[in-house]
């Protein structure tokens, strides 16, 4: 089971928040990331029992691999916007935490972190990563762009409909285009793959983040 806390980074120096340090772009910021969440929320609820095991765009992550993710991504939230660092959390977090239902898992880990995030204040603050402090705002930002690629992940996983909505594209993308050069390196995301001209906003998105969108 791939984990997740101790390589949490916050690649952003300038996210889709930060590029406006204004109470609009922070309400900005958790409008979309709720559409984040409620976007990989419908296709977790569409995942049948037969395919937990299928195998996905993640190299060797299962369905239930990639899920289990994205709630372990969201698990972490609430205690870091609370102000608690990550060596205090610690490995507690780590593991499958999706447990005898995985979709109850993700309900009430994705709510909470919704909570979290649209809490008074919350992407004003500092996180602690274990790798050192970081903005609020330049962790929730990337959480929210890899929720929303991860959502095309479980979407052909699945055989689910691919197409994103066209605001979380555009929302990922902004968010994804500000370090391109760093994405490789976090060990987080795979080498970007090359796009012919012209290549819609959802094809650079996928591309970007080392996604082949071809037709299957």
């Amino acid at each position: 089971m791939v984990t997740y806390g101790r390589r949490m980074r916050a690649l952003a120096q300038e996210s889709y928040a930060q590029q406006s340090r204004t109470k609009e772009a922070e309400q900005t910021l958790a409008q979309q990331y709720g559409a984040a969440l409620d976007q990989f929320g419908r296709l977790v609820r569409l995942v049948e029992p037969q395919q937990w095991g299928l195998p996905t765009p993640c190299r060797q992550w299962t369905v239930r691999d990639l899920v289990n993710h994205v709630t372990v991504e969201q698990r972490w939230v609430p205690p870091l916007l609370a102000g608690t660092p990550a060596t205090a959390v610690g490995d507690r977090l780590e593991g499958d935490l999706l447990g005898s239902d995985p979709v109850l898992a993700w309900k009430q880990a994705a709510a909470e972190a919704e909570e979290a995030v649209h809490a008074d204040g919350a992407l004003e603050r500092t996180v602690r990563l274990w790798e050192g402090p970081a903005l609020a705002a330049h962790l929730c930002s990337q959480l929210a762009m890899d929720t929303v690629v991860h959502s095309w992940d479980l979407a052909r996983a699945i055989g689910a409909d691919e197409r994103l909505p066209g605001g979380l594209v555009a929302f990922a993308l902004r968010e994804v285009s500000a370090y391109p050069d760093r994405l490789a390196g976090s060990g987080l995301f795979d080498s970007p793959r090359a796009v012919l001209p012209g290549s819609d906003a959802q094809t650079r998105l996928l591309a970007l983040t080392g996604r082949d969108s071809s037709p299957v």
